[in-house]
């Protein structure tokens, strides 16, 4: 049977079979993970659904947790999109969060413009730390892939001095206690609003992440923009020759996509909670939410709306590992499990792209 024939049907069937598959695998090798590490996986699975779901208010915290991993997500489609490999987030999240802590402070303002301007100050410290990457590739050659990557460590040094001069981010020592590096803390009336549903807090973070995915889906596939990105990223010469100038879309996907990251900083300096430095830049302020948002884009594979409910399954592992340790197995095996399961949703379409090219050289041969 070849490809032209494959009916939609069963292709359906094929792509559900092997994510069940590998995803009961991933699960199996989790489990005998476990067990080789002395623990057993029954109350480990507990824990982690405890932890992230049934226990009281924890949902709303692994909501929480999911809100920037799925915005640092929804930026990193766009410029996959556009044949760009962005795997800069961490860094270009920090840098966000940086400037939404110094110009937050700065401009002041009543509470409710005080935190626009924080998120607006915070998506336009990403961008910025983007676009030095796309001012590399575009004006020098340089792979983004290398550029990004070699940022996030940059960010880190440039935030820490920020964090180490009281002119910039540091805090007076009256508002340190016996803490070195913070920040100010942000007054109340500038955080964004987390209101109770059901016993959790949920902050509006939330909304904002699954409406910006919802909009980016839209814009990728039903305007002329997503048209000309992804025209882009499949064939740049293609794209060139119909008018599409790569330096303008590619720079600006990259951009946009560091402003999505930067936004994600942002919304966790003002979210507050959730271990994100309790509404104050912390050194390690970031806690690898870039590099997970990132995973979670790749599991996702490039549509938004699906990174939704990825977003929420890599939260509820982060979120659950806490109440692990109580079962006497280190927290750290959720990334091991974390691991697993992105392998589980990467290996059916490696598997499907073979079978597709087997299929094609097997009607090449017939029509021979």
């Amino acid at each position: 049977m070849t490809s032209a024939v494959v009916s939609p049907r069963v292709r359906s069937g094929e792509w559900f079979m092997l994510y069940a598959l590998s995803i009961m695998a991933a699960l199996v090798f989790s489990a005998a993970l476990v067990e080789a590490t002395g623990g057993d996986w029954h109350p480990v699975v507990n824990a982690l659904l405890d932890g992230s779901l049934r226990r009281p208010g924890r949902w709303g915290e692994t909501l929480g947790t999911a809100a920037p991993m799925l915005l640092v997500a929804t930026g990193t489609i766009i410029s996959s999109k556009a044949g760009l490999i962005n795997i800069g987030q961490e860094g270009q999240l920090f840098v966000g969060a940086a400037f939404a802590t110094y110009f937050g402070f700065l401009l002041g303002g009543p509470g409710p413009l005080n935190v626009i301007l924080i998120l607006v100050f915070g998506s336009i410290g990403g961008a910025l730390w983007a676009g030095v990457a796309a001012g590399l590739k575009f004006w020098r050659n340089v792979p983004e892939v290398l550029s990004t990557l070699l940022l996030v460590t940059v960010a880190g040094q440039l935030v820490a001095y920020g964090l180490s001069k009281p002119w910039l981010l540091l805090a007076p020592l009256a508002d340190r206690g016996n803490r070195n590096q913070v920040s100010v803390q942000l007054a109340e009336d500038n955080r964004l609003p987390r209101p109770e549903i059901f016993g959790n807090e949920i902050p509006l973070a939330v909304v904002l992440g699954i409406v910006l995915a919802i909009v980016v889906s839209f814009a990728l596939s039903r305007t002329v923009w997503g048209f000309k990105l992804r025209m882009l990223g499949r064939n740049p010469r293609a794209a060139q020759r119909s008018g599409v100038a790569q330096t303008r879309y590619g720079a600006s996907a990259l951009m946009l996509s560091g402003a999505f990251a930067g936004l994600a900083g942002a919304a966790m300096l003002a979210g507050g909670g959730f271990a994100f430095g309790n509404y104050q830049l912390v050194p390690g302020f970031s806690t690898s939410i870039g590099w997970t948002g990132l995973l979670v884009a790749l599991v996702a594979r490039e549509k938004a709306l699906v990174a939704i409910p990825v977003a929420f399954v890599f939260a509820g592992l982060r979120t659950g590992s806490s109440f692990v340790g109580a079962t006497g197995v280190e927290g750290r095996i959720t990334d091991v499990i974390q691991g697993f399961l992105v392998l589980a949703l990467l290996v059916p379409p490696a598997l499907m792209f073979l079978r597709d090219r087997r299929r094609a050289r097997a009607a090449a041969t017939e029509r021979v």
